[in-house]
Order: structure tokens, then sequence, then C-alpha cells
């Protein structure tokens, strides 16, 4: 059973927020969705943590799901990290966090990083990208020729910004059916289950034009493979699928490279909504994560307890 609140942000800015699990638990787990989408997203993990001992927050990014809208200059990823910053000291204040974020959940996750790094580094215990990228739209090519990708990219930029200018308004919700067919080859692999789909659609249905194209630029530009090399020996992990036509491959091994201690898996024939087309796989890494951290930091604890020990012996 989730407990249901509301953030509001210092722009005023509210954004919908989902917790479980024992308020006492020693760690939180944060679950950050993609563009477009919306928390629903994460349901089988979601379903997973309930048998482990964390709490876990879900929540809806600022214009998007049910949080409410953004101001255009709002829309950027340095904005989502101040946001996730907020989140976490509001809903989890004390204790270590594992962060796990797929697609522009996962930039938000660099930004948190890059932009607070010492509240990071003082409550961040571990980290699970999913079908994400620290180097903006560098290896997209939407599962086309690469000769393409240089026309499709000015295409798409000068759209997105077409649509940021439209604000608030939905008019695709009333296009959804005609839609699914593009965004069930963009979003998923060669497998999917229909509900998964219906739920995409569902969350793409609610997300406004202005968050459609307002967050194109900062996401297109973000380049954050110095920031995850400067964090040192977190536990994490990397998950991409081969079919991954936003974010294939080369994205989740760079920034494995780029994280040390950081296991990569690419799973065959998955698209990018890896975390419903491989639910248990994800559902097992957040896990596998989330023990590791909890691990790490109980033996930092004990540590810390025999240099007190020693200290006062002395």
């Amino acid at each position: 059973m989730s407990d249901r609140s509301e953030v509001t942000l210092p722009d005023g800015v509210r954004l919908h927020v989902e917790t479980s699990g024992p308020a006492d638990a020693p760690v939180t787990v944060v679950l950050l969705h993609g563009w477009c989408l919306d928390r629903r997203t994460w349901h089988y993990q979601r379903q997973a943590l309930e048998g482990a001992d964390a709490r876990v927050i879900a929540y809806d990014a600022r214009g998007h799901g049910r949080s409410s809208a953004t101001r255009l200059r709002s829309a950027t990823l340095g904005q989502l990290g101040d946001d996730l910053a907020e989140v976490i000291r509001e809903c989890a204040p004390a204790g270590p966090v594992v962060l796990v974020g797929h697609s522009l959940g996962g930039m938000t996750i660099m930004e948190y990083a890059d932009s607070h790094p010492e509240e990071f580094a003082d409550r961040v215990a571990g980290l699970v990208f999913v079908s994400t990228t620290a180097e903006g739209a560098s290896h997209t090519c939407y599962g086309l020729p690469s000769a393409l990708t240089p026309i499709l990219r000015t295409a798409e930029q000068a759209g997105a910004g077409l649509l940021a200018r439209l604000g608030a308004w939905r008019p695709h919700a009333a296009l959804l059916p005609a839609l699914r067919p593009t965004v069930r080859w963009l979003l998923f692999g060669d497998s999917y289950r229909a509900g998964d789909l219906e739920t995409t659609m569902s969350a793409f249905g609610r997300a406004s034009l202005r968050s459609i194209g307002g967050f194109r630029a900062s996401v297109g530009a973000q380049q954050r493979l110095e920031t995850l090399a400067a964090l040192g020996d977190v536990p994490a992990a990397a998950l991409v699928g081969d079919r991954d036509r936003l974010t294939p491959p080369p994205c989740a091994e760079s920034i494995a490279d780029a994280l040390p201690g950081t296991k990569l898996t690419i799973f065959e024939d998955a698209g990018h909504m890896l975390m419903m087309e491989r639910a248990d796989e994800v559902s097992a890494a957040v896990l596998a994560v989330t023990e590791r951290a909890v691990q790490d930091m109980s033996g930092r604890r004990r540590a810390r307890a025999r240099r007190t020990g020693y200290d006062q012996a002395a």
C-alpha cells in the first residue's frame, strides 16, 4: 500500500510523490522515470521491493504524470537535479539512499551529483542506471542508418522548440491510438506486454507539449562522464537493451567505463522500456545494488565504531 503526498518546490511546482515500505527501513530507494513517462512505469520494481527491507519513493517529475506543470525556463535537467535534492530532503531526510533512474531519470541523477556533490556523497549509497546516457544525444540514431541522424536531429530540435512554446496543452492525448505504433517501435524491443504499452501510452498522453519539447535542449546537450568518474566506488549497475533506439548500448558502456565498480548488463532483443520488458532482471539488479549498499553502510558504521573505540581507549 502506497502513501500519496505532494512536495512543493521553491518555485511553486507540486510533485506527486508515492512512498511505501517501513519508515525505519535501513535504506530508501528512489525511482525516477523517463521523459514523457511517469512513476507507473516502475510498477514491477515497486512490487519486487515490497518484500525488501527498504523504503521506496516514486514520484512524477515536474510537467509529468500528476505533478503540476513547469515553466518553460525550468524545463531543464539542472532543474530536475535540484528537484531530486528537494524530494530527498523532504521525503528521506536521513539514512542511505539508492537512486534508480530510467532514461531522463538517470540523467537527473547525474545532475544531482554534479550540482550537489557533498550532499550526494553523504547520502547516496547505490546507483542503478536503466536505459540512460551521460552523453546527451551523442549515440542516438533512432534505430535508423547513421547517415540520417544529423537530419533527424535537426528536425527533432526544431520541432521540440515549437512544441515547448505551446505550453501545457495536450492535444496528442486524443491521438494516442494513431501514435501507438510509432511509440511501440521507438520504445520497445521485440516482445512486450500489452498492458505495459498501454501504461506507457497513458503516461505519454499526460505529458504536456511543453514537457515533450522543453526538456529536449538540455537532454541533448548533457555531458556528465567526468561527474560519474568523480563519484568513487559506489555500488552501481548500468542496464541497457541491444534494441534500444534512444540510448543504445554505447551509452551504458560509457557509463560503466566512467563509474568504477559498475556492473554492465546488455539484454538481447530488449528496447528502451527495459524495466517493463525485462522486469525480473531489472528488479534483481535493483535489489542487488540495494543489498550491497546496506552491507557497505553497515561495514562503514562498524569501522567507524572501531575507530571511535580505539580513539577513546587511547
